[in-house]
């Protein structure tokens, strides 16, 4: 499942939920391995929660991917809503 998030006129999909749900963790494992809340696991998958550059590292290093292939940056262009 991706997620499409709108801030100030930039999209950012990410695919932690897809990726986590993959190895098999629920969301306290996950949140346990990268040093964070639980609560702040289910805030990025939900959108509510755009991760620091250096947590968006450390989750790139857990799912040994590249950060782009995980957090998606998309500009909106003027025109869309």
């Amino acid at each position: 499942k991706e997620l499409l998030h709108m801030i100030g006129g930039f999209g950012l999909q990410n695919k932690v939920e897809e990726l986590r749900k993959r190895k098999g963790l629920n969301q306290e494992e996950f949140a346990k391995a990268i040093r964070v809340s639980r609560q702040t696991v289910s805030s990025i998958e939900n959108g509510k929660y755009n991760p620091s550059l250096d947590l968006a590292f450390i989750i790139s290093d857990f799912f040994e991917k590249p950060i782009e292939d995980i957090f998606i940056h998309e500009r909106k262009r003027k025109n869309e809503k």
